[in-house]
């Protein structure tokens, strides 16, 4: 199967795709670009938000006119109707990391990554949960260099992640974080494991950078399905449309100037159908 072109958003760094099922609008950042994305499904329009400062992950919020934003250095409050941004507090301000990937889990909670930010990547970044309460803590995942992969099985009692230089992504229990091991190694000689979603049956779908595709594995770590993007680095993936069953994928400006729409969004039809993305819970 092969993915198609739908937004040419010429992203440096796409990153966080995101379906808000309220809206009608697929979300999605440009890290680099310091840019929100959403792509409007009623009228085929798309549209970029400046930032700040980079952009690196979001939420959507129980009420649906705010996003949780994950930016380079803090995480804060975004009122899409006035531009307004409410800073919650500055994560690892000591530290030459910034926010990488994250998603809300099923209790409504934000669980993100931090990793390095300077030259090679090394292993000094961590994993986070925001509360509703605005409580943050470091999850007992270990240190990491790129975190990536985050997502939750459809019961909320399995958390995946990864550390995308070590091309395994990993599962717990969630509630414990006991019985940490790897659920999958790639195989592929090329490609690291970024950004994943779950599906209604269970199975995660990893964007692989570096790799051309997104792969599906059941459950049990099995490969069941393969999407070929036709783009050097994919990073995200997310299920959206009117039944859930449309995969968007994300990607960044690739190496090879033979990708004419590197680093825009793509679109599959897998067969599959995807979870409501759930909101934060906090700033109701």
């Amino acid at each position: 199967m092969n993915a198609q072109l739908l937004v040419d958003s010429q992203c440096t760094l796409g990153e966080g795709a995101t379906w808000c099922a309220r809206s009608g609008r697929l979300y999605w950042v440009d890290i680099e670009g310091k840019g929100l994305w959403h792509y409007d499904t009623h009228d085929q329009s798309s549209k970029v938000i400046d930032m700040p400062e980079r952009l690196a992950t979001f939420a959507l919020c129980a009420d649906t006119n705010v996003l949780l934003l994950g930016l380079a250095s803090r995480l804060a409050f975004f009122d899409l109707s006035t531009g307004a941004i409410d800073t919650i507090m500055p994560v690892e301000p000591n530290l030459q990391t910034r926010l990488n990937d994250g998603r809300c889990d099923r209790e409504w909670r934000f669980v993100f990554g931090t990793k390095h930010d300077v030259g090679n990547a090394e292993p000094i970044g961590g994993f986070y949960r925001l509360d509703a309460n605005l409580a943050l803590e470091r999850l007992p995942l270990g240190d990491c260099a790129i975190p990536n992969s985050i997502g939750f099985s459809p019961d909320g009692a399995k958390m995946y992640y990864c550390d995308s230089p070590t091309r395994q992504i990993r599962v717990c229990d969630y509630a414990t974080f006991d019985n940490d091991r790897v659920f999958v190694e790639l195989a592929d000689a090329d490609g690291e494991p970024d950004g994943s979603t779950v599906d209604a049956e269970g199975g995660l779908w990893n964007a692989q950078w570096g790799g051309r595709r997104v792969v599906r594995y059941a459950p049990d770590g099995r490969e069941t399905a393969r999407i070929a993007v036709p783009t050097e680095q994919p990073s995200c993936v997310a299920f959206g449309g009117a039944d859930l069953d449309t995969l968007y994928i994300t990607a960044r400006i690739g190496l090879n100037e033979s990708d004419p729409h590197a680093g825009g969004v793509f679109v599959a039809q897998p067969g599959a159908r995807g979870i409501a993305e759930s909101r934060f819970a906090g700033k109701l």
